[in-house]
């Protein structure tokens, strides 16, 4: 079965840490760009960040650059999201998602478009 599971997400404080991660069964994740997404109450999805292909490349958002890592591990088949510095408007359900391509490159937070999306994991930031 193909999917992504996405698993990490709780309840934090504000100024906290939680490292989110996505794990792909039924393919690789070497030939995906692979991002990260999230979507709070009564607002559209946002692109959070992404990675390309082989990892070289990253893009954030604005709003959590300095404070957001995104990482890989092909030989987990795994992408990681590690988010420091917490504050409550980060709270949202996360998704990641996979894009196929040829193309080594992040050329935004987001991905115009995905083959794959997991089904959430909800992040939670308490003031």
């Amino acid at each position: 079965q193909v999917q992504l599971v996405e698993s990490g997400g709780s309840l934090v404080q504000a100024g906290g840490s939680l490292r989110l991660s996505c794990a792909a069964s039924g393919f690789t994740l070497d030939y995906y760009r692979l991002g990260w997404f999230r979507q709070a109450p009564g607002k559209e999805r946002e692109g959070v960040s992404c990675i390309s292909r082989s990892g070289i490349t990253t893009n954030y958002a604005d709003s959590v650059k300095g404070r957001f890592t995104i990482s890989r591990d092909n030989a987990k088949n795994t992408v990681y999201l590690q988010m420091n510095s917490l504050k409550p408007e980060d709270t949202g359900v996360y998704y990641c998602a996979a894009d196929r391509t040829l193309f080594n490159l992040c050329p935004t937070a987001g991905l115009n478009r995905a083959d794959y999306w997991g089904q959430g994991t909800q992040v939670t930031v308490s003031s």
